[in-house]
Parts: C-alpha cells; sequence; structure tokens
C-alpha cells in the first residue's frame, strides 16, 4: 500500500545533541561543586508530573531538580542551583542532522510530512532552525505543549488530521518503542522504528526496524 503522508520523531530520529544530557548534567554538577546524586534518567522520569504547573523547559527542570534534590534528603535550593547551571550548559541549537535525514525527505517530497515531538517550542525550534529542518514539515505538533505527550494518542490524531492523511494510510518514524512506535500503531498508523543500536526487540512489534535512516530510502515507505 502506498503511503500517503509520513511523521518523523525529531530527537534521536532527525537529530541528535553534540553533547548528550548526561555530559550536560555532569558539568552542571561540577559548576555546583557536588558529587552527582541522581542521572538523567531520575530527571526524565518526573518531566511528566511537572509539566502542568511548569511556564517553559527551564522551570519545568527547576521544578523536577528541586523535588529530587528534596527526596534526596537535601536543600532544595541545591536543586535550583542546579537547574540553572544545567540551563547555561544546554543550547538547543548545538544538534546535528543524523544520517540519511537530508536524502529520506528529499525522497518523501512531494507527500505531506509532519513532524510530532514530545517539547515545547522553546527547546524544539532552535534545533529545527540550526539544522535547516524548519519549513520541511506541514504540520509541527509539539506534544506535551500542543496537545498531550507521545505515546497518547492526540498528537498523533492533530498531525493527521492537519494533514488530512487517514492513519491506514500513514506511516510513523521514531526511535522510541513506547512513545513512537506504541504511540502510532494505537491510532492505525503503521511504524517504523530507528534502533539506533539499540539491542533487544522491543515489546512492541514496529512494522520495519532499521539500524539508520539510509535503510528507507529503497524501502515501502518511499514507493
Amino acid at each position: 500500500m502506498t503511503v500517503d503522508g509520513v511523521l518523523f520523531d525529531l530527537d534521536e530520529t532527525l537529530v541528535r545533541y553534540e553533547r548528550p544530557a548526561s555530559a550536560v548534567l555532569d558539568l552542571a554538577f561540577e559548576a555546583v561543586g557536588v558529587d552527582p546524586f541522581f542521572d538523567v534518567r531520575d530527571f526524565q522520569d518526573r518531566y511528566d508530573t511537572f509539566f502542568p504547573q511548569s511556564e517553559s523547559i527551564d522551570h519545568l527542570r527547576e521544578l523536577v531538580f528541586e523535588d529530587i534534590a528534596t527526596d534526596a534528603g537535601r536543600d532544595p535550593s541545591l536543586g535550583r542551583h542546579l537547574a540553572a547551571k544545567y540551563a547555561d550548559e544546554r543550547d538547543h541549537a548545538r544538534v546535528n542532522l543524523l544520517p540519511g535525514a537530508p536524502a529520506l525527505l528529499d525522497a518523501l517530497d512531494g507527500r505531506p510530512l509532519g513532524l510530532v515531538t514530545n517539547g515545547d517550542p522553546e527547546m524544539q525550534r532552535p534545533k529545527l532552525e540550526a539544522t535547516g529542518l524548519d519549513g520541511r514539515f506541514d504540520t509541527v505538533v509539539y506534544a506535551g505543549h500542543d496537545t498531550a505527550s507521545k505515546p497518547d494518542a492526540e498528537p498523533f490524531e492533530r498531525a493527521l488530521e492537519d494533514l488530512h492523511v487517514d492513519a491506514p494510510t500513514g506511516a510513523f518514524v521514531g526511535n522510541d518503542p513506547v512513545a513512537d512506535v506504541h504511540g502510532a500503531q494505537s491510532v492505525g498508523l503503521r511504524s517504523v522504528w530507528i534502533r539506533n543500536g539499540t539491542e533487544g526487540t522491543p515489546a512492541v512489534r514496529p512494522d520495519a526496524t532499521v539500524d539508520c535512516l539510509d535503510e528507507l530510502l529503497d524501502s515501502w515507505l518511499v514507493q
């Protein structure tokens, strides 16, 4: 079946930070002068809890770091200080396109294309501008800002509605088995999982699994 429209994830699907979050967090701890007492997964797991009361990505991180510090028996102000240092080090424009991204988007030129990314515009727009991806998509849904976060059905449905594409004739490309593959399949989209070196098999079964975007150039996605 011909694919009428394609939706993409952004982070670790089309772009990647020059410095991973773990490196930025290490720099924040170093700047504050304390030994690390939590890791990246610890604060990412709390984002959804504090998102409704946050005003920006920096404020969200401040709330999360403060909560982690409190749970660890530290002064909440230490968490706020760490969040400020993290924000100083994190530049959302310092990203690179992943190999194969431009060629794949060129191969799909002429079809409706959408971006569905977890993250607010303040964090995600600089990535699009820095890599030249702004203007490449017919719709951009900032899940967690415009809609509920992936894997909720709402951001996928919003993008499909914007593109006037029926889910069974569309496809979604992403790197996260839960947020991307499961989320896309829950609305009837075919799914492509970008493995990115991940070992093992996800609990959900994607319609296609590739190690990099280049592999999709000769696939059913672009035929």
